[in-house]
């Protein structure tokens, strides 16, 4: 990040971790299931695991011999050291997410995995929305509020940029419902995933816009039996550290045979 102002102040995200409550939280639990999942379809027992969280407490139910590592700017991982690393649920909140990843990626020995579980680009798309029409309506204006998140395909290119082999990039999208706007944005402050941007509002919000975006929201997103539904995307990640053993790509014009033939199907030219 050199020369570049950091989007996230992360002396305000440490504040906002410190009151949080995330070992009784739904998404938490949505995380941990699947980080859980994808490795038991790996099928390989890893000996020497690192997790980077800041809260350990609920990574040592899934890995308890983990090594667990704060996201720091500079992680505390030493180079080639781990088979497995998991970015627990925080790549998110990096203010350089590609370093973060690299510094994963060294940290592995040959053919070790690379997994990440982090919000993507859909979260909180309704609350985007509903804050940023009642500021226009209010202020006149627009200001950071909601965290901007990768999409998928962007986060897919992190891993490609950290040299990872065999990379993967896939999203779930869980959908929850709330009495109002100010029971969703308790439950963010439960999470420890409040506005912790650096160029947030300094300066104290009126309750009316919040009172408006309620409104606005409500209209727009409605849930069951006058609730509202808020959106929330797992985008998970997965890589290899490259090892001669892996699978590789055969050369284009390599193939021995015609798909048509494998498919029992007649090959037709395309015509200009």
């Amino acid at each position: 990040m050199t020369g570049a102002s950091p989007l996230i102040d992360r002396s305000t995200l440490l504040r906002h971790r410190a009151r949080a409550r995330v070992e009784t939280h739904f998404l938490n639990d949505a995380v941990i299931d699947e980080v859980q999942d994808r490795l038991e379809m790996v099928n390989r027992t890893f000996l020497s695991p690192a997790v980077v969280t800041p809260f350990p407490d609920q990574w040592r139910k899934i890995l308890p011999d983990a090594r667990i590592v704060n996201d720091n700017e500079i992680l505390d991982l030493e180079v080639g050291s781990h088979d497995l690393v998991v970015h627990g649920f925080c790549l998110h909140w990096a203010n350089d997410p590609v370093g973060q990843i690299i510094q994963c990626r060294r940290a592995l020995r040959e053919d070790g995995l690379f997994l990440s579980v982090s919000l993507g680009g859909q979260t909180l798309a309704e609350l985007r929305a509903a804050l940023a029409e009642a500021e226009i309506q209010i202020y006149g204006g627009l200001s950071p509020r909601v965290l901007p998140m990768a999409d998928i395909r962007d986060s897919g290119a992190l891993l490609q940029r950290a040299n990872l082999a065999l990379p993967v990039a896939d999203s779930n999208t869980i959908s929850a419902e709330y009495r109002d706007v100010f029971h969703l944005m308790h439950d963010l402050r439960a999470m420890g995933e409040t506005n912790a941007l650096a160029e947030r509002v300094r300066r104290t919000t009126r309750r009316s816009l919040f009172e408006s975006a309620n409104e606005i929201y409500r209209a727009s997103f409605p849930g069951d039996c006058g609730r509202i539904r808020a959106s929330f995307e797992l985008v998970t990640l997965t890589g290899w550290a490259p090892a001669a053993s892996q699978p590789k790509p055969l050369r284009p014009g390599s193939a021995m045979e015609r798909l048509s033939d494998a498919l029992n199907t007649k090959e037709t030219k395309l015509i200009d």
